[in-house]
């Protein structure tokens, strides 16, 4: 693993990019203050070519079943991507591209090219799947750990999902959707109008998490951190709703997160 390093800066923002592990933004701070998780397994990591579990790691592809390996017994969890080390394309102060060639176990060749753009009060994250070789099911997502504490009140999640889907024991949506819920969860919603999901830390600051893309897990069952996670297709999507990449039409998604001080 680099231990590459890069430090974009716009206002009294500061992000962290680490190529080096899994192309995560390894830290956000808003005037001086942390709001991700500290860790080389935290920050925040692009999830590709797939989100979340798949089931038993296999996935289907016309006649063919592909076996991941199993990162999350019996499941393999979160794509590739994050374990890898990625380039760094170009960078300037306030911006950076990094790419990843897709490689064994996944079984596709492919490029993911992601960009972070910082502003004044937001961070844009882009990620984009292309091939020049055969078509693949894919899934684009992003895995934010975000502090549940900045050293006041715990955050508060604000969001109004048009379903959520009913979880199995397995982890793993069962294919109904139920009215949403109160927390804690560990579960993905529907949100057809675009992802938006308020985190308030009371006093303090309040940021916005939005995205074109209909999906998003939330998972705020550890002590530290939530997570809000668009993506665009539900856990174990490879299966269920893939998006093909193929050489005409790559897979693109992003997300914003903008906040405001309180």
């Amino acid at each position: 693993m680099s231990n590459e390093h890069i430090t974009l800066t716009a206002g009294d923002a500061e992000v962290d990019v680490l190529p080096g592990n899994g192309g995560r933004v390894g830290g956000l701070r808003v005037g001086g203050v942390e709001l991700l998780r500290q860790g080389e397994r935290f920050g925040c990591f692009p999830m590709v070519p797939w989100c979340g579990r798949i089931r038993d790691g296999r996935f289907r592809d016309g006649a063919t079943v592909w076996q991941m390996p199993l990162n999350a017994p019996p499941h393999a969890i979160h794509g590739t991507a994050r374990d890898a080390a990625w380039r760094t394309a170009r960078t300037s102060t306030d911006e950076a591209v990094l790419t990843y060639d897709l490689v064994e176990p996944w079984p596709y060749a492919g490029r993911v090219t992601q960009q972070i753009a910082l502003g004044e009060g937001s961070l844009t994250l882009t990620v984009g799947v292309e091939t020049y070789e055969s078509s693949f099911p894919a899934q684009i997502g992003w895995h934010p750990w975000f502090n549940r504490s900045l050293g006041g009140e715990d955050v508060e999640i604000g969001f109004e999902p048009a379903w959520q889907e009913e979880r199995g024991e397995d982890h793993l949506p069962t294919g109904r959707r139920t009215e949403p819920g109160p927390g804690p969860w560990d579960d993905c919603f529907g949100m057809p109008g675009g992802v938006g999901v308020t985190l308030t830390w009371p006093g303090q600051l309040e940021l916005k998490v939005t995205s074109r893309e209909e999906w998003v897990v939330v998972y705020d069952e550890q002590r530290e951190a939530v997570c809000v996670e668009p993506q665009t297709g539900p856990p174990d999507g490879l299966n269920t709703h893939p998006r093909l990449v193929t050489p005409l039409e790559p897979l693109e998604a992003s997300t914003t997160w903008t906040w405001t001080r309180l």
